[in-house]
């Protein structure tokens, strides 16, 4: 009678792993995934704010404040545009 006791808690502890596998492991691995997602995207949106801050202090410089603001106008008017015609060029 032993023995069928230990055969069936071996057979719950065997299902309870492929249980695991199949839902709480995976879970755990993208809860990990999306979080180091969210952690990558934020050090890069902060990457950017700082190099257009540092580039904006660079032209500053030698152009004043208007004209520092000027060219950073038409770089992003430069950058709109051009996804302006690529977008329509694909329809």
């Amino acid at each position: 009678m032993r023995q069928y006791a230990v055969q069936f808690a071996d057979f719950l502890e065997t299902l309870a792993k492929r249980i695991r596998a199949v839902t709480v492991d995976r879970v755990a691995r993208v809860i990990r995934t999306s979080g180091l997602g969210i952690l990558v995207a934020t050090l890069a949106f902060a990457t950017v704010i700082f190099l257009v801050w540092t580039l904006f202090g660079a032209l500053e410089i030698p152009l004043t404040t208007a004209g520092a603001y000027g060219v950073l106008g038409a770089v992003l008017l430069g950058a709109g545009g051009f996804m302006w015609f690529t977008r329509s060029r694909e329809k």
